[in-house]
């Protein structure tokens, strides 16, 4: 018996190629200019901002870590150099005393509103600018529908959530 390889056709290889190709040197592009401008990882912007717009700027740990896609001991290690910048703390949860909450700090919100507009800039110039207004609202279809199956949600948008 003779095994045959899944292949992928040139349009399904193109697109799955792109789509590997740019989500391997977006991130490396987006650490590049926080870490050079604002001494700051993506991912450490990303903990900051979620938690900018949390209630209280609080959430707890395992929330944030769901909310950032991230491990609980990448969080933690991460969280671990955030607290020593002093641009967040961490507590024990007054509800549930096992567990441990984050909140962003005064000193971590300015860095966050310090570090935004070169981020926003290098969005822009990289992704945003690069594409026609209708290949922004495709490219938000797209990557809503990856994000959901990712999640182990549905594939396909829920009509009326446009």
């Amino acid at each position: 018996m003779v095994f045959q390889a899944p292949r992928m056709n040139p349009r399904e290889s193109a697109a799955w190629v792109g789509m590997v190709t740019v989500s391997q040197l977006l991130p490396a592009a987006l650490d590049a200019q926080l870490q050079r401008d604002s001494c700051m990882t993506h991912f450490e912007f990303s903990v900051l901002t979620v938690l900018r717009f949390s209630p209280a700027q609080t959430l707890r740990m395992s929330a944030l870590a769901g909310e950032t896609a991230s491990t609980l001991p990448r969080l933690s290690h991460v969280c671990a150099r955030l607290e020593k910048r002093g641009w967040i703390e961490r507590f024990a949860s007054t509800e549930d005393r096992r567990a441990t909450d984050v909140r962003l700090t005064a000193v971590g919100r300015r860095e966050l509103i310090r570090a935004t507009p070169g981020h926003i800039e290098t969005a822009r110039r990289l992704v945003v600018d690069a594409l026609t207004p209708d290949q922004l609202d495709t490219l938000a279809e797209i990557t809503a529908v990856i994000r959901a199956r990712l999640a182990g949600g549905s594939e396909e948008p829920v009509a009326g959530d446009d």
